[in-house]
């Protein structure tokens, strides 16, 4: 399947974005990739921390571990104009429609 170069692109800014929110509330909370895996095992995940690891630095997941990182993170929300704040960090724009 060919994809344009701009989607492609495109992706690749919305994978670094989950790359950003995750490391950023782990760092908050001084959360290691093990306490991670740890604290998901806590609700039923089996993750490795390698597993995590490479999953986040990627910034692939499916939503179903997005949420669930988010749950044992305690994470309350993640707002709209945050989102706006990390694509104008990494010099990207989000086109309104």
């Amino acid at each position: 399947m060919n994809i344009p170069i701009n989607n492609q692109a495109r992706s690749a800014d919305w994978r670094q974005l989950v790359q950003r929110i995750i490391k950023a509330e782990m760092s908050k909370r001084g959360t290691k990739y093990q306490d991670l895996s740890d604290r998901l095992l806590t609700i039923g995940v089996d993750q490795s921390a390698d597993n995590l690891r490479n999953k986040v630095n990627k910034g692939i997941m499916g939503a179903d571990l997005l949420l669930q990182i988010m749950y044992v993170l305690n994470m309350r929300r993640i707002e709209r104009d945050d989102i706006l704040d990390i694509f104008t960090d990494m010099g990207r724009t989000l086109e309104q429609q």
